[in-house]
Order: C-alpha cells, then structure tokens, then sequence
C-alpha cells in the first residue's frame, strides 16, 4: 500500500521551506511580542504623561477636532469613531469605556474629559450609548495638550501609516500621581492610586530645588493618597511610607460619616464619604446578606458564624436606606434599633462587617521614561518626570526660538524695504525678475523676498515702520530670554518651577481623603473569661464544658466514638487543629457547642481540603508557646497568636515532607529548662531550651535529635529541672515506668541534634511526660 505524497513531496526545490523553527521556540517568541504588546500597548500608564495609549489617542483625537473646554460638545459616537479610523484600531466599546471613565468625576480626581449627559454612576451603572452622550475636553486636560504643537514631544505613524500620532503628550504636572491608573498586563498589574494636585506640585517643586532631598521630607509634603471619593485612610503613616518608599502595599480606608440628632433622643449615622471602589449599592447588598443569608455551597444549613452575626445585626440595626442625590452624591442612611445603642458600638460592628471599610491596593507599576515597565518609587516617579519636563520645555524653547530667528528675519527684511521703498517699487515695476534683482541689490534671501513680493501695500505706511521696529525689539529681547534659558541651567530650572506653580494655583484643591491613623474596625464578641474544657473526640467531633477537674468518664459520645483529648483552658481561649498537610485551623474556645450533647464535627468549624485530614489539636491563649515537632526530628516553636489564623481555610504552617507525621504539640512554661527528645531505638537527648528555634512564620524548624536510618522521634516536651518519666511498654504489653530525675539527668544532656543516651534497653518507649 503506497502512502499518499505530502504537501511537501509536491513542492519543488526551489519553493521548499528554507527555514525551519521549533513550534516551542516559535510559541515563546510569539507570546513575548503579545506580551510586550498588551504591557505597553494596553495596560500600563506612561510615567511622563501618566495615559495608557487609549487614553492618549483619544485626548489627541478631541484636541484635533478642536473640542476646547469652550467649544460645542460633540457625539461620543463621532469622537470615538474618529479615534478607532485613525488611531486605535480596536472595539469601539474599550474606547467608549476609556472615554467614560475619563470623564467619570467618581473614577478620576481630575477628570479629562467633560461628559454631557448619563456617563453612570458610582453604584455601578452604566453609561448610555455613544450615540446620546456628548463630550469635550475640560480645562485641566490643556496640561496635557496646549504644548503639543510646539515640537515638545515625538511623533510617530498611526497603524496603517496614514497619519501621526504623539508617542507621549506634554504633560506639564505628574498626571501619573494625579489621577493614577489600574490595569492588569501579563505578568505585571498596576493600581496606582489619585494624588491631590497642590501636594503633587508642592513635592515636584521641593525635588526640582532639591534633587538629594530624602523620602521622608517628601512623604511631610505628599502624605498619600487623595481618593475622588474622599474617605479616611487608617494606616499608619510610617507604614504609608514604606507602601512610596517600596512602590507596593495597601492601604486600610474607611467611609466617613456622621451623627445625626432627631427628635426625643433619637439618633441616625449618616455615610457622606466612601473608600475608592465601593458604593452604597454594594454596602446595601452586604446588609442584606448578613441578615437574610444563604446557606453556602456544600452545606445543609447557616453556619454558627452567619447565625450569631445575623442575631447580631438584627438586634442593633433597624433600617438603612439610600438617600443619595444631585446635592449629595453620597448620603447612605442607617438607623439604630434603639436610641440606647452606642453610636460607636454600632458604626465599628459595621465598618468591621461591610465594605465601609476595606483594603486598597498600591502598586507604582508603569513604563519609564526609557520605555520599560517597573516598579517605582515616589521619588523615582517624581524624578522621570522631572526630567521628562525639562526635555520638553528645551524642546519647547528651541522650538520658540526658531520661531523667533524666522520673525526677526522677516521683519529685517521689510525695515530694509521701508528704508528704500521707491527704490523697490521701482525694481518690482522694471525687473524681469523682480525677487533675483532684489536679493542683489539688497543683498536679501529668498524668505525675505519672497515676503517683500507679497506684501500689501497698505503695510508699506510710517505707522508700519513703527509697528515694525517695536516688534524687532520685542522679538530680539524674547529671543535673549530664550537664549538664557537654553544656555543657563538656572533659569531653565526657575521657569519650571514658575509653570508648575502657575498650574497650581489655577487647578489645585482642598485635599478630600483625611489621612489619620486609626485601628482595624474588630468587633470582639464579649465573652465571659472562665475556666472550661475543650473535649475532641477520636472522630474530630469537638464541645466544650464549663470547668476544670471533669469526670471524663461520664462523657457520651457517639456510636463508634471515644474520646481523643481533653484541653483544659478558658473561654477566652483558642482552639487549634492541625491537620495532615501542615495546615492550622483556628476556633474560638467560645464559639464550640457547650451543654451536654456530642458537639460539632471539626469541619464545621474549618474548610479542609478533600486529601486533608486533621491529626492534631491544642488549646491555649494567644500567648502560649508551643513545641511543635515531627516524627523526623525536626521541631521550632511558636505562640498560639503565630499560628491562629481569622479564615476559615486556615492557615499554611508547618513544612511536612511525604510520609512525615507531627507529634502532639506541647505548651512551653516559663519554668521549662530543656527540650526532651525520645527516640524509637529508647536514646532519650536532653538540650538546653535556649537552642530550641522560634519561627513566627512556620516552617521546618531544626533537627531536634540526629535519628539513625530508619529510626523515628517518638515523642519531644519541654523538661523542667525536676526532670521527666519515659513510659515503655515491657514484652509482656505492662506499661513500665523510668524516672529520669536528679544525677540522672547529667547522662541526657547534650547539644540539639545529637543522639542521646539510651534509657533502657530491655523496654520498647512509648511516651515522654514531665514529673509534677
């Protein structure tokens, strides 16, 4: 059976493929160039103008159709059909989206773009169709623009060649910091967060005088950041400071609101300001969750947690309402249940439970003034820029200054002809060539000669002689000073700084977003401090008792049940159950069923992974530490606080490798001397406390006892100098007891990592316990 020729059998010689390339050489060289393209193309701002390339194509599009701050606000539609046929080849909806938010006074601290008509609102709505919106520039947006004719900034062909386009426009403040930007690229994400302008211009100022000033100094003019929406930012300022020193963070904002006085003592919290990306819609959506809530997926009824907080809120909350309008944008409503509610009880529990208060990213992600994105710095942010404007005022000023040589020129020329004009007149009557003659005898060039020829007769009278000789003089100053600016570092730097003081005063405002430091709105159930028992079952069924000293003999459990641990501690406490994959769930003592009953599974309590399973348990104040070991050898310690997680996934800890098992965790008392390790083999190593590794983090921590090959830590406690028992198991299964106490306790000790001595050879040791 003959096999059918292939593309490649048919083709000839001379049209056979010449090169060939690896399809995974050729995948990765193709997803670098999209890569590249959707990083700088897309998604990230430019550090000098502060627009991603949307944003500029259509701020230079409305600048091209002369839509000034002044003029006739045109169609959505038309600008943005302008935008797409010569500079932004894309969907007409990604530009009507960037033309939207431009304009969006809720999105942007300064908007761009002055919208007419419905451009949504901060509750999520949508704006209406291109179709009936019209647009125009605002005033503010003549920073970006006014210097872009004047040879300040590069050109370059649009998409099909056609036209030009400005790479970047003149932005004569920071309009990066100003306004921010988010977007997500591949690989890199940015959200830089709005600025007020008087603090960007003050700070730009202070660095253009002051290149070596220090982050701190910069931090006292620029404080952070100044959201459209207002708002309270509660991080500390040090931490604020590191978040600009690091160029990546978040900040912790909350709403503003305010306390109403009505009628017989009653009382209203009233929200005027919220953090950037929530709206009333959403915090109402919240409420409403918390007190009618669903069941979750995979669960057959509300948990304890969305019972006690809906209990809660119906208890203290009666209405919340809506109430914004055209005078106030923002005016969220909440009344109490009762007068007698405290106001600041009842804002916390709110501001702890909803969207009132929230984190906000910072990541000072954007292409630098070499075209590259990175993260920066504020000073490294103010700096590009910096050098981004003296680029563009030189550009700016040698571009003037052509002007000016051609003016002078010209007029030059004219004060020569009115020196001489019937002489002229006469050359222009009887000459062939009226402008080779002229340039002769007048010893002219050709501009000049060309502009002699033009000219109009009524501009060859005495007053023009006047105007003229006034205009050179002012030309010839101007162009000294221009000259001077070009040629004197100085005063190039002080006319920098009188532009940027210039826009200052014509566009800054009051600062809307409060910067002061406040804690973390936590809503701490209060609870009663007393002694109780924890008892977890061997089938992870957990419940605590009222006391200390129970007859756990009397305790009832389930059928195929018994019992597994008992935790003495107090109510205040926290429970922590360790599971198979090094992962540590917390619960709150409080919050486990009490009573008689046979308690709640784990699981209700911890969202375990499906090949997780818990093995381990303690219980103990958030000051506790804890010995935590493994079967390897290895071992750290860490406070209860260290390993207690608020989520109920819990929490990624201890490092266990395949076929490793954790031991019992055992708390750590201020009397403890030495870490006690017991060996399968019975090689029992006492070491000094002090050697014993604290990680805060988790981990792997050290090697407790060096182990031989196919040997396993049996067990490791603390040891106080009263010394400790090892309980073994005789041939005959009795328990057999070796007390390791006195001189005893010389023959133990050891550096960490060492084998140990053995305890008795003719015994199999199970367990390792402190002597009381």
């Amino acid at each position: 059976m003959t096999s059918q020729p292939t593309l490649f059998d048919q083709l000839s010689p001379a049209e056979e493929p010449r090169e060939t390339l690896m399809l995974a050489s050729f995948a990765e060289r193709a997803y670098l160039d999209y890569a590249i393209s959707v990083v700088k193309g897309r998604a990230l701002p430019d550090v000098c103008d502060g627009q991603k390339p949307v944003q500029r194509r259509i701020l230079y599009a409305m600048n091209e159709l002369r839509l000034a701050p002044d003029a006739k606000p045109r169609k959505s539609a038309a600008v943005v059909g302008d935008v797409l046929g010569k500079l932004h080849p894309h969907g007409d909806q990604s530009v009507y989206d960037a033309l939207v938010r431009m304009a969006q006074d809720f999105s942007l601290r300064y908007p761009l773009i002055d919208g007419h008509g419905n451009f949504g609102s901060r509750d999520g709505d949508g704006a209406a169709a291109m179709r009936y919106t019209e647009a125009r520039l605002t005033p503010i947006a003549r920073l970006l623009l006014e210097e872009i004719g004047q040879g300040t900034v590069e050109f370059q062909d649009n998409y099909d060649g056609s036209t030009q386009e400005p790479k970047r426009l003149p932005a004569r403040l920071p309009f990066t910091l100003l306004n921010g930007a988010s977007g997500i690229a591949v690989g890199l994400a940015t959200e830089i967060p709005s600025h007020n302008l008087n603090e960007v211009a003050e700070a730009a100022k202070a660095l253009i005088r002051n290149p070596k000033i220090s982050h701190d100094e910069l931090m006292e003019i620029l404080p952070g950041p100044d959201f459209p929406g207002g708002g309270q930012i509660i991080t500390a300022p040090h931490a604020i400071s590191e978040i600009y020193r690091n160029g990546r963070g978040s900040l912790k904002v909350r709403a503003r609101w305010k306390i109403e006085e009505l009628a017989r003592g009653q009382w209203q919290a009233v929200v005027t300001e919220l953090p950037p990306g929530t709206s009333a819609q959403k915090v109402l959506e919240e409420i409403e969750e918390i007190t009618n809530p669903k069941v979750r997926n995979g669960k057959k009824a509300l948990s304890p947690e969305q019972i006690s907080l809906r209990q809660q809120f119906l208890g203290m909350l009666d209405a919340v309402r809506d109430e914004a309008s055209r005078d106030a944008p923002v005016r969220l409503v909440l009344e109490p249940k009762s007068k007698r509610i405290n106001p600041g009880e009842f804002m916390q529990s709110l501001l702890a439970h909803t969207s009132l208060e929230c984190n906000t990213p910072v990541n000072l992600v954007m292409i630098g003034i070499d075209g590259r994105p990175r993260q920066k710095s504020l000073s490294d942010i103010l700096k590009e820029w910096i050098e981004f404007r003296f680029v563009t005022v030189r550009h700016r000023t040698s571009w003037r200054l052509g002007r000016v040589d051609d003016r002078i020129h010209i007029l030059e020329g004219r004060e020569t002809v009115l020196l001489n004009i019937d002489r002229v007149i006469r050359i222009i009557r009887e000459s062939d060539e009226p402008k080779t003659a002229l340039i002769e005898t007048f010893r002219l060039s050709e501009k000049q000669a060309d502009d002699i020829l033009e000219i109009r007769l009524r501009q060859l009278a005495r007053l023009e002689k006047i105007r003229i000789e006034q205009e050179l003089a002012e030309l010839r100053r101007e162009k000294e000073t221009l000259h001077d600016l070009l040629d004197n570092p100085a005063s190039m730097k002080r006319l920098v700084i009188r532009e940027i003081e210039a826009d200052r005063k014509k566009f800054g405002d009051i600062r809307r977003t409060l910067i002061e430091e406040a804690e973390k709105a936590v809503v701490e159930p209060k609870i009663a401090d007393e002694p109780v028992t924890v008892i977890v079952s061997q089938n992870g069924w957990v419940r605590q008792r009222t006391g200390h000293g129970l007859t756990l003999s009397g305790l009832s459990f389930k059928s195929g049940d018994s019992l597994l641990a008992a935790y003495e501690c107090r109510s205040t406490d926290l429970l922590l159950a360790f599971s198979s994959t090094g992962r540590i769930y917390t619960v709150a003592v409080h919050a486990l069923p009490g009573g008689r009953g046979d308690g709640m599974p784990i699981t209700t309590f911890a969202e375990t992974g499906i090949d997780e399973t818990i093995v381990r348990y303690f219980a103990g104040s958030p000051d506790t530490t804890v010995l935590i070991s493994t079967d390897s050898g290895y071992g750290f310690s860490a406070k209860v606080a260290d390993m207690s997680s608020r989520v109920r996934n819990g929490k990624s800890f201890i490092s266990l490798e395949k076929d490793e098992t954790l031991l019992p965790p055992v708390a750590i008392s201020p009397d403890d001397k030495w870490i006690g390790a017991l060996s399968g083999n019975g090689h029992l190593l006492l070491f000094d406390m002090t050697e014993l590794r604290a990680l805060l983090s988790g981990g792997r921590g050290v090697i407790l006892m060096g182990l031989e090959k196919g040997d396993k830590l049996m067990a490791a406690r603390p040891v106080s100098e009263k010394g400790c028992t090892v309980v073994c198991q005789a041939r005959n299964g009795n328990p057999y007891t070796v007390r390791i106490a006195g001189g005893a306790i010389e023959a133990h000790l050891g550096k960490r990592a060492r084998k140990g001595k053995p305890v008795e050879s003719r015994f199999t040791p199970v367990m390792l316990e402190n002597i009381k």
